[in-house]
């Protein structure tokens, strides 16, 4: 027992050291209870799309019945300035580790003020490990966070080394519902937000490929 609780200590140290970014997020990392070796792989966010499907009369605050029938569909390209990373281990998907994924528009929609203002320099950010939501989209000038994206789902094909994220719900958040003069809102969910993007191998401080092999603690031979 002490072999494989010091083997993940080693596992979650290496994790860090190599996190070149300095933030550490630890719902996304696993090793198995048995000791499994295997290559860990931080993969960078590069070329890709991201749609918004939004119920734009609920975000305007215009009553419909029924709700959420008519969605306008927000399309925007990932930009080559953006850095966000993955973790992978023999192939599977980890979750998210760091960073920012900046969105250049593609359309616009009728979209309350202070959102079309911001359109064109927006971002989904990976929040800290003790926030409540994992991902939100906000302003990169000012900061200013629209929506907390919730109950989203994370894949990876490790062949294509494509990184999606589906169904995430978009909630309008605290300051937002502020901002439209409708504090109740806050928390309103008004559409769903998908990511697909390609990734490469992240470089370390080094420059080199970020690229571990995490050996098993209790192998055969193994001493304290």
């Amino acid at each position: 027992m002490l072999r494989k609780t010091l083997g993940y200590i080693a596992f979650l140290l290496l994790l860090f050291l190599g996190n070149s970014s300095g933030v550490f997020a630890p719902q996304a990392l696993a090793v198995s209870s048995d000791g499994q070796s295997g290559t860990l792989e931080k993969m960078a966010v590069s070329t890709g799309t991201v749609t918004m499907d939004l119920d734009l009369n609920r975000l305007n605050g215009i009553a419909s019945d029924p709700p959420g029938v008519k969605r306008d569909m927000l399309r925007f390209q990932v930009s080559p300035n953006s850095f966000f990373t993955v973790l992978v281990f023999n192939n599977m998907l980890r979750g998210p580790d760091a960073g920012s994924i900046g969105l250049i528009p593609g359309n616009t929609a009728n979209l309350p003020a202070a959102l079309q203002t911001s359109l064109g320099q927006l971002a989904i950010d990976k929040l800290a490990s003790d926030a409540s939501f994992e991902l939100a989209l906000r302003d990169t000038k000012t900061g200013f966070v629209f929506f907390n994206i919730d109950r989203n789902q994370y894949d990876y094909d490790s062949a294509a080394h494509l990184f999606t994220v589906n169904g995430g719900r978009l909630l309008i958040s605290t300051e937002f519902a502020n901002k439209l003069g409708r504090p109740s809102d806050a928390g309103a969910n008004v559409g769903e937000i998908t990511i697909s993007a390609t990734t490469y191998p992240s470089a370390g401080a080094s420059g080199d490929d970020f690229r571990t092999t995490v050996q098993p603690a209790n192998r055969a031979g193994a001493t304290l």
